[in-house]
């Protein structure tokens, strides 16, 4: 299997940007554009238009405080496109200027944002297609999750509708499946799987094919051939 070529996968993930960003010149904003539209093509991919009967799909994104949250905004902006219907609950915005800029593109699509999540779990079953899950990445750290996020968690253990989480699930350890995180049906790893994507089950896609030849080889990454121009891979 693919994945970060040992255990110090936090670590390495982290690594492998900060050379983008440093020494191969690509801009935080462009890193997570390009993992923000690769998700929704995979979304479109695992849900496509036509299975999801004649109403346009809405799709529920749920953004966290840190990077994978922007990563769901530009996900929801780009499915916006894709002619699905997202809604996004984004709890504690980011003072970020960058994440701020992804907040009012996704505004500016008149992509409605909740105020609050309903914990009614019959509610987001009854007015969702699909939940993103765009929560907790792999720079979370488990023990110290708090509200809103750790009630979150518990509503989307609940729901009976389909979650696709982007780059790994909410609530596992990057090493290993947590049973405290969430049991999405389709994830969509970023770069290169985490460890803990050996565990699981669903619909497996990995967007990363910008990546420099000379990272790949430097960290033994061990990608596979990615179809024709696609620009991620079902796994």
């Amino acid at each position: 299997p693919c994945h970060l070529s040992n255990d110090r996968v936090k670590g390495e993930a982290a690594a492998i940007e900060t050379e983008l960003l440093r020494d191969y010149r690509f801009g935080q904003q462009q890193l997570i554009e390009i993992w923000g539209h690769a998700c929704a093509i995979a979304i479109t991919k695992a849900y496509p238009l036509s299975s999801m009967g004649k109403k346009q799909p809405t799709v529920l994104v749920i953004c966290g405080p840190d990077q994978n949250g922007s990563i769901g905004l530009v996900c929801a902006r780009h499915l916006r496109i894709f002619e699905y219907e997202p809604t996004i609950y984004y709890p504690k915005r980011s003072s970020h200027s960058l994440h701020q800029d992804f907040t009012v593109q996704c505004e500016k699509m008149d992509i409605p944002f909740l105020s609050y999540l309903p914990t009614e779990v019959q509610l987001i079953n009854d007015a969702y297609n699909l939940v993103i899950d765009a929560i907790l990445g792999p720079e979370t750290d488990l023990a110290n999750v708090k509200e809103p996020y750790s009630g979150i968690l518990v509503t989307l253990k609940q729901v009976k509708i389909p979650i696709a989480s982007v780059d790994m699930p909410s609530g596992w350890d990057v090493e290993e499946a947590s049973q405290d995180g969430i049991h999405p049906e389709v994830l969509i790893s970023l770069t290169a799987p985490k460890k803990c994507a050996t565990s699981f089950s669903g619909k497996h896609f990995l967007a990363g094919r910008f990546l420099p030849y000379d990272i790949q080889k430097k960290y033994e990454l061990n990608l596979p051939e990615y179809p024709g121009t696609d620009c991620l891979i079902e796994l």
